[in-house]
């Protein structure tokens, strides 16, 4: 009884764990902003790996999840961000500068 006990403790409590990860538990990955498309609030983004999303590096565009996130980005710049699937769109949804 013991034992079982335990074992519903162990999984209920590794449960708990697993449901709190958010994107801060995951890396964030460089890039650099080669383009920036103000008016659709797109950024292109040549990047390294995005655990995340299980993607190689390679260059692509993403939605940026609040536009204001852009102001003060320009090309050429490197940055560390997350990405994400968002309504089925890749987007941006953190972003520091280097």
């Amino acid at each position: 009884m013991k034992t079982l006990l335990a074992l519903v403790l162990t999984l209920a409590t590794s449960g708990a764990a697993l449901a709190q990860m958010t994107h801060g538990d995951m890396p964030m990955s460089q890039g650099t902003i080669t383009k920036i498309d103000e008016k659709w609030n797109r950024l292109t983004i040549d990047h390294g790996p995005l655990e995340n999303l299980e993607m190689e590096a390679m260059t692509m565009v993403f939605e940026v999840v609040d536009p204001a996130m852009m102001e003060g980005l320009s090309e050429g710049q490197e940055i560390t961000f997350m990405a994400d699937r968002v309504k089925g769109k890749l987007t941006v949804t953190e972003i520091e500068t280097e």
